[in-house]
């Protein structure tokens, strides 16, 4: 049952990008082109989505589970710090450049265009490389607080 209300939900999901035009580079590109041939459309689409995202959130806040019984996790985070800084910042360029995000690109592969095939194969590339990277970061950190300890 939890295969089928995903598979509806995601269903769905495609269908209103794809209708939305969020699954159009050119479309996209053109929203973020504030100082060129500004499209506004898609920030209607944003603010419907956030239009029926915030009272769902709000109910899903005080419930604590979906409508199939699972536990809804929700970040209690609220700072900004410089992780989020920099991840949006890489976002932002990827989105810009490649006029994709990782829904619209995904809902684009049954365009069968090879730009959104090797847009979720990088963006795969970089998801996968996310737990390394930070391994790899942890452990230079490590070794730089033992150099600042052996000096003293």
């Amino acid at each position: 049952m939890k295969t089928l209300i995903a598979f509806i939900s995601g269903l769905i999901f495609g269908l209103g990008l794809i209708l939305s035009g969020m699954t159009n580079p050119a479309k996209v590109i053109g929203f973020l082109d504030l100082a060129g041939n500004w499209d506004p459309s898609l920030a209607l689409v944003m603010g419907g989505a956030i239009f029926v995202a915030f009272p769902a959130f709000q109910i899903a806040k005080k419930q604590g589970f979906s409508l199939i019984g699972d536990p809804i996790q929700l970040s209690s985070k609220t700072s900004i710090d410089p992780k989020l800084v920099y991840g949006s910042l890489i976002f932002g360029i990827g989105w810009g450049l490649s006029g994709y995000c990782p829904g619209p690109a995904v809902a684009s592969l049954i365009s069968g265009g090879l730009q959104p095939v090797v847009f979720v194969i990088t963006m795969l590339a970089g998801i996968s490389l996310y737990k390394p990277l930070q391994k790899l970061q942890l452990k230079i950190h490590r070794n730089q607080g033992r150099k600042r300890r052996s000096r003293l």
